[in-house]
């Protein structure tokens, strides 16, 4: 049985698969495309060489490839241009389109009647351009773009603003009050100025109350009664309640009797106002003295109007609660001087100073060390600075009431302690209780 079995390929005729025949179909298969691809045989060269002796032409060479010509300097701006041009046209019809898309939908019938118009495409170039930007010379036919119009100062106005202010500061007649002060410094600036024997210069005087009026008549409101008690001449001495933290009722009694009488006031001063730098100087030239017998004496026997606040610093320095309440006159020194003089005593009422610095504090260690009677402290000063020296805006009322006659006394009666009293008690009770008539009828002080 073994003996009938026969190998794959050890029948069959002799010399199959030797080369001289090809494999058959079913061996290639089994052999795989490797085999195939290894019985594919490239033809020799001798095949090749006797293939080229037949006529065949060969194959030529290839030329080495030349390198391209450069541009020349037209082509290349031809050739920007049109990318320019296609820039642009391309950048037109985008923003043609989103104009398009942001325009409201619109009837069919609309669109058809109305056709769009094309977007304007720029022909210029980029250096065209930024030559344009510089602007042209308008020619005969263009006319300038409108400008916005500017307000030009006119010299009629500045002039017109000028003269308001300066009647505001100096009153209706500040043409006047102008000319008077260029005199006065022009005379200043060349000596030519004379003082009194107690050294008062009537054109420091003057200069003064142009100065004081803008604070007298618009900021304090002043008004003032009883002007027809002063006497139109001769001596008369005028006692005034003293008050306001900075003793600015004398600068504005002062400036009211120039004003409404006519008359200088010379003021009598304590001594600590002449040991002051500069503030003596400019008191004795405003026409202040010492508040001395003698000095008083001699002012009263010359015809002069003297001034005395006879509560002093103790008037001024007190406290804003004790507002408008007298202190003491002292024990008559100014009684003594106007009878002896045999001039009458006018009594003065000033409303109005109190509250101008409200006085609520005090330091008096500090005030030892300077030297000075108070350090006032008020809900302004010194919290605000400079700010805080600015003077409240009230209403102020001065009056000054009937003369009280000393004539009628000799002047011996000057040596006596109990009639002096009495006269100085009755100075200072008119003047308290026209205080109080006064407050009554004024109401709020800052309307």
């Amino acid at each position: 049985m073994n003996d009938n079995l026969k190998g794959i390929g050890t029948s069959g005729p002799a010399g199959r698969g030797n080369g001289s025949t090809s494999p058959s179909r079913a061996a290639r298969s089994l052999a795989g495309p490797a085999a195939g691809k290894s019985a594919a045989r490239k033809p020799s060269a001798k095949k090749a060489a006797a293939a080229a002796d037949d006529g065949k032409p060969a194959a030529k060479k290839a030329a080495p490839k030349k390198p391209a010509a450069k541009k020349t300097a037209a082509a290349k701006k031809t050739t920007a241009a049109k990318k320019t041009t296609a820039t642009r046209k391309t950048a037109a019809k985008k923003a043609t389109k989103q104009t398009a898309a942001a325009q409201p939908t619109e009837p069919s019938g609309v669109r058809e009647s109305v056709a769009p118009e094309p977007a304007e495409e720029p022909t210029t170039s980029t250096r065209e351009r930024h030559l344009h930007a510089v602007p042209e010379d308008d020619g005969p036919g263009q006319q300038e773009p409108p400008r916005e119009a500017t307000a030009d100062l006119d010299p009629e106005d500045v002039a017109a603003a000028f003269a308001e202010g300066a009647r505001r500061l100096l009153g209706t007649d500040w043409q006047a009050t102008m000319t008077d002060i260029a005199v006065s410094l022009r005379r200043r600036l060349s000596g030519d100025y004379s003082v009194d024997e107690f050294g008062m210069d009537p054109e420091v005087v003057d200069l003064l109350s142009h100065l004081v009026e803008p604070l007298a008549e618009s900021w304090f409101r002043l008004q003032v009664r009883g002007i027809e008690n002063i006497p139109a001449d001769g001596g008369a001495l005028l006692v005034a309640n003293h008050s306001g933290t900075v003793p600015v009722d004398g600068l504005i009694t002062g400036y009211a009797v120039r004003k409404y009488a006519g008359r200088p006031i010379r003021p009598l001063g304590a001594d600590l106002v002449f040991r002051l730098p500069y503030v003596g100087q400019i008191a004795r030239k405003m026409g202040a003295t010492l508040a001395c017998a003698e000095d008083a004496e001699r002012l009263l026997t010359s015809g002069e109007l003297a001034a005395v606040w006879p509560e002093g610093f103790k008037g001024v320095g007190k406290p804003f609660s004790e507002r408008y309440k007298l202190q003491r006159f002292g024990r008559g020194g100014f009684v003594s001087s106007a009878m002896r003089a045999q001039v009458p005593i006018i009594p003065v009422s000033i409303v109005g100073a109190e509250e101008i610095y409200p006085l609520i504090g005090n330091i008096p260690s500090l005030a030892r060390l300077l030297g000075v009677p108070y350090i006032p402290i008020t809900p302004f000063f010194p919290l605000l600075g400079p700010l805080g020296l600015v003077p409240l805006p009230s209403k102020w009322i001065i009056e000054f009431g009937e003369p009280i006659r000393t004539d009628a006394y000799p002047p011996e009666s000057a040596d006596d302690p109990m009639l002096l009293f009495n006269v100085t008690d009755q100075v200072r009770e008119t003047i308290q209780q026209t205080l109080y008539n006064l407050l009554v009828e004024r109401g709020n002080p800052f309307v």
